[in-house]
């Protein structure tokens, strides 16, 4: 029962995502605030019936009362958090809200059905992120210093990056993680927030050659030390944030795409200097020739992917755990296989969606700093959502970086918290900066 239960349900879900998806591309275009709110509630009904009917598929086919406890735990902090946000910051982006938290009950939902005890782990992690979140709208708000301090977010990040040399251990062939306790922490996760806001507090003061310059020091720095941290993701995704951001300041191509041609000369001098590069194209190029080593997890990703066809072997009835790191890197290929190649292209929606609202969100502003901040915030976002799901897909080497909100990794998803606190808080600086506009024209 419960698996043909489970075979129907995988249509409702992908149902509800879909129209959940239909009502986050119309917002973005309705002008109508009564229209809007309309959406924003479907957007909510259609978050909460697929998190009830994700977990009760899990419920019946794990028969562990533990699994419906723990759906009623995050069920109402879903509701706690949204009414708590909602009444702290009456203006705030009811759109991004509800994306962070459908991007989160998806991520919550996939690593019960992996592993309970990671998810309740993670659970406990985005409590405690969302709390600390809670406060960065307001201390942008009131701390307009932070917007001065390019050198200070600068030297803070390569020395953060830098402290794995020191007491940093290795995980998955990588030393970016720092360890204490029964706790680790990859600093590269914090560090690309300020490495954002040194670019753009730096670029608001000035966007000479002499400026790009110093900039570009810094930020060779970063990506050369996560080079040699071995974490190539990381590098190429705060390269992109550098080249992306000193276009956008500068308005000259020239740094962009001079910037790809020196990336991309980056990028072959590394492929013959470092044998970890070459393992990781050579099984991009070729996982079949080395199906049993190196190429085991890229090839098991695509079997998972072409296994779940169009909607999916159904919740807990697919093989994602034959992944290796499924649960992080590699959780797009669980979602495509046990909910459906549709739903797959629905989430990649989503962040889409996402990715405008920050775009919208860094143009509404008058502050430059804040402007940029927001560009520099949302490229990080989308390039790290196309490393991720490019790596899963074969269509660029695995880099082992996480999906936002999604994948399991507790450094990610509080810098996910704080990534999406802070453009909030440039949202309502940008309505405040509106309100006080209108009323100055009133008065003249």
């Amino acid at each position: 029962m419960a698996i043909v239960l489970s075979a129907i349900t995988r249509y409702l879900i992908t149902t509800m995502c879909a129209v959940y998806t239909i009502s986050c591309l119309t917002v973005l275009r309705a002008k109508n605030e009564r229209k809007k709110a309309i959406l924003i509630d479907r957007q909510q009904f259609c978050m909460f019936a697929f998190h009830f009917a994700s977990y009760l598929i899990l419920l019946l086919q794990t028969k562990n009362l533990k699994v419906a406890l723990f759906y009623l735990v995050q069920f109402l902090f879903f509701k706690a958090a949204i009414w708590l946000y909602v009444h702290i910051y009456k203006d705030c982006s009811m759109v991004l809200m509800n994306n962070m938290f459908f991007l989160l009950s998806i991520g919550l939902v996939m690593l019960s059905r992996l592993s309970f005890d990671k998810s309740v782990k993670q659970f406990l992690i985005v409590v405690a992120a969302y709390l600390i979140s809670l406060i960065v709208p307001v201390c942008m708000e009131k701390l307009s210093w932070l917007t001065k301090l390019g050198y200070v977010y600068g030297v803070l990040g390569i020395g953060f990056l830098a402290l794995v040399f020191v007491i940093g251990s290795t995980k998955n062939g990588s030393t970016n993680w720092i360890q204490f306790g029964g706790f680790a922490l990859q600093p590269s996760e914090f560090v690309k927030i300020l490495f954002v806001f040194f670019l753009a507090s730096m670029y608001a003061k000035a966007r000479d050659f002499k400026q790009v310059a110093i900039v570009t020091c810094f930020s060779a720095v970063h990506v050369l030390i996560l080079v040699l941290e071995k974490d190539l993701g990381a590098a190429l995704l705060y390269f992109m944030i550098y080249i992306v951001t000193s276009y956008v300041a500068t308005g000259r191509a020239i740094y962009f795409f001079g910037g790809l041609l020196g990336g991309s000369a980056a990028g072959g001098l590394a492929y013959l200097l470092f044998g970890h590069v070459r393992n990781r194209v050579y099984a991009w190029k070729n996982p079949w020739e080395i199906i049993e080593t190196s190429g085991y997890q890229i090839t098991q990703s695509l079997f998972a992917i072409g296994a779940g066809g169009w909607f999916g072997t159904g919740l807990t009835l697919g093989r994602p755990l034959d992944i290796p790191v499924v649960d992080a890197d590699f959780i797009f290929s669980a979602i495509a296989e046990e909910l459906g190649i549709v739903f797959a292209i629905f989430l990649i929606l989503i962040c889409l969606c996402v990715f405008i609202s920050f775009m919208n969100i860094a143009m509404m502003g008058q502050n430059l700093f804040y402007k940029l901040a927001g560009m520099g915030l949302g490229t990080c976002y989308i390039f790290q959502i196309f490393l991720n799901i490019g790596g899963a897909t074969k269509f660029i080497p695995s880099t082992g970086v996480t999906l936002p909100f999604i994948s399991y990794g507790g450094s990610s998803v509080a810098s996910s918290f704080l990534i999406f606190g802070i453009m909030q808080g440039i949202y309502l600086l940008a309505k405040k900066d509106e309100v006080d506009g209108i009323e100055e024209n009133r008065e003249n």
